[in-house]
């Protein structure tokens, strides 16, 4: 009984990932920005889907933090830093699936207000 609502689950969670990851694209004017929320870290990557490449990454877990609402808006400030470095002022926000709701929307609302436009 169990797996087969754990399996349900994991469908409507990829099919949810899947119908948000249709409608948008990356270049490398405009990379997409994508997001990953454990129970513990997040993450976030801009993406290039044109060349396959990865611009600028944040990793939670490499600056000590955990997936709060706190500790993702320092993972968002740096960021802001590393795509400002690669010259990207603007992106298109992925949010993986998850709903921009909590930790997602703090973590793009400390974007914005480090200057990355969306």
């Amino acid at each position: 009984m169990l797996k087969s609502i754990q399996k349900r689950k994991n469908r409507v969670a990829a099919q949810r990932k899947k119908r948000v990851r249709a409608k948008i694209h990356g270049t490398a004017a405009l990379p997409r920005l994508t997001v990953f929320r454990s129970n513990k870290h997040f993450y976030a990557q801009a993406v290039n889907d044109d060349m396959g490449t990865t611009i600028a990454h944040a990793d939670g877990r490499k600056l000590g933090l955990r997936a709060t609402k706190e500790d993702v808006k320092k993972v968002a400030i740096d960021m802001a830093e590393k795509l400002k470095a690669a010259n990207v002022e603007s992106v298109v926000f992925d949010r993986n699936g998850y709903l921009y709701h909590g930790i997602v929307a703090s973590f793009a609302d400390a974007l914005r207000e480090s200057g990355i436009k969306f």
